[in-house]
């Protein structure tokens, strides 16, 4: 067995879904971790972000630099880092640097092993999917250099904010009957999210799996039809209907997941794509030096919708990628050179306290809604959706907290400072860049006001044309938006909402003048 050293274990894509997840598990086991990411704000938002043992470093894998730095002093590194979100169409030539990179990175540094989680299938299959050959590829590459490489080999993972479980979810949920391409027949060896992490630290523990690729499953090999039916019992739905086609093309499954699923077709087709080929387990060898009890399909579907009813979902497939603030946010230039900043703005005097009128303000957005207009906002979620957008099907990790990095229907936050100031960045399909930003300002012992502050920077003169367009709708949502926030916090208007223009000439994040 493995000796606990002084050296941390590096994780890389520590925002993502797997690695969110395997930080705090390290941390509870006793390890020192430095966590890598793009973004120290987003990484310090989360509940393992603070932890005594936890060093937060800004890294990318395009960025040899950072990885050298980031690599300095660490024994094992866990590259769990996939280039699909944020690279979309250019991903394998990307994941293919990114891995090189890595391994010149962990050479340098003296690291003594590297982790990997690949995806599970034949890569000489007649139907391999691109994203399972550039899976294979970075795990080539990683164990081509001097470190010892573990690569471990998944299917599809089962866990409550996992992409390939919400697809799941949201077609069983939504579609009482499916017409259903030849796929759903293939067969596959799910795998539960605990039954990963276990493995993932086994691997730090047991050297003898150094340099070494393993096939990692759960116990049932189904067809992705089971899992419909098995899905649907254990949520309590009627087993769905299917209908099999024979024309159902990855690329046109990709578009239907899109429009019924919270997964953009930019991570669907290539998930789709995946699904024409057996993806089974071809060895067993790893449940013999890491043994560990392997939840069966209906305990791993079971557990993570009693993770979602409970609102415990520790990650999700979306809080992936870089959070990215708009170049026109930063503080320092008098104006803007790129544009006009557009503007539209209320603010309403309310009695009370700001903490008391915060958790209003937190619960914004999902199931709660907007306070005001909510169909608008839906046909807007629809439009956003048939423009090849995320529209409002994302929701929210939790229905009562918020934190940086988080997705928030098409909207994503970027910074939540409790109970004064929530600035949220659009991510919906826009000619231009949008920020919307609520503020609650004390005013006296028991009196506070409360803002909404749109921005807009258009791009060209369609983005122009845009927001006069809407304009109107905007005075209309955003007036009653304050309202319908003051009176779901119990608290009451001392006037009427009313518009004002910013009398700010830089395009910062700061509240607006009185």
């Amino acid at each position: 067995m493995h000796e606990k050293t002084d050296k941390p274990v590096l994780v890389t894509g520590a925002t993502g879904y797997v690695a969110g997840r395997l930080i705090p598990l390290l941390l509870a086991s006793g390890y020192r971790v430095r966590a890598m990411g793009r973004t120290i704000a987003k990484m310090a938002g989360r509940p393992w972000g603070s932890e005594a043992h936890v060093e937060l470093v800004t890294g990318d894998i395009m960025d040899t630099g950072s990885l050298q730095k980031a690599a300095a002093g660490c024994g094992t590194i866990y590259y769990l880092v996939h280039s699909m979100i944020s690279q979309k169409g250019t991903y394998r030539d990307a994941d293919k640097t990114g891995a090189a990179n890595m391994v010149q990175a962990a050479a340098d540094q003296g690291a003594d092993h590297i982790i990997y989680l690949g995806g599970l299938g034949d890569i000489h299959h007649k139907n391999i999917s691109k994203h399972l050959v550039s899976r294979n590829e970075v795990g080539n590459i990683l164990q081509s250099g001097p470190v010892p490489a573990t690569v471990l080999r998944a299917a599809m993972i089962l866990g409550s904010g996992s992409a390939s479980f919400e697809i799941l979810r949201y077609l069983a949920e939504r579609l009482p009957i499916m017409i259903t391409p030849k796929w759903v027949s293939m067969p596959t060896q799910p795998i539960a999210i605990t039954n990963v992490l276990g493995y993932l630290k086994g691997c730090l523990e047991h050297p003898e799996t150094r340099g070494r690729t393993f096939d990692i499953g759960g116990p049932d090999i189904v067809s992705y039809k089971d899992l419909f039916t098995i899905f649907a019992k254990q949520a309590g739905l009627p087993a769905p209907v299917m209908i099999p086609v024979p024309v159902l093309t990855p690329r046109l499954s990709s578009l239907w997941i899109h429009l019924v699923t919270p997964v953009p077709a930019a991570i669907a087709q290539p998930l789709a794509e995946g699904l024409s080929l057996p993806t089974v387990c071809t060895e067993n060898r790893i449940t013999k030096i890491i043994p560990q009890d392997l939840l069966t399909c209906d305990q791993a579907i079971a557990r993570a919708l009693d993770r979602i009813r409970q609102e415990q979902v520790d990650t999700c497939w979306a809080d992936a990628g870089a959070l990215l603030y708009p170049e026109w946010t930063h503080c320092g230039d008098s104006d803007y050179s790129g544009g006009t900043i557009l503007k539209c703005g209320y603010r309403a005097p309310i009695q009370g306290h700001a903490r008391d009128l915060w958790p209003a303000v937190e619960k914004l957005g999902g199931n709660t809604g907007y306070y005001a207009a909510d169909l608008l906002w839906k046909i807007r979620g629809i439009l956003d959706v048939f423009s090849g957008g995320v529209g409002l099907q994302r929701g929210r990790r939790s229905q009562h907290t918020l934190q940086v990095g988080d997705a928030l229907d098409f909207w994503r936050v970027l910074e939540v400072d409790k109970p004064h100031r929530l600035l949220l960045v659009a991510e919906m399909k826009l000619p231009g860049q949008a920020l919307l930003e609520i503020f609650i300002t004390p005013k006296g012992p028991d009196r506070c006001e409360l803002t909404l502050l749109s921005r807009f920077l258009p791009r060209g003169i369609f983005g122009i044309a845009y927001w006069y367009v809407l304009y109107p709708f905007h005075q209309y949502v955003f007036a009653r938006m304050l309202a319908g926030m003051a009176a779901a916090a119990g608290k009451t208007l001392l006037a009427p909402p009313r518009r004002f223009t910013p009398k700010i000439t830089n395009a910062c994040s700061l509240p607006p003048e009185q």
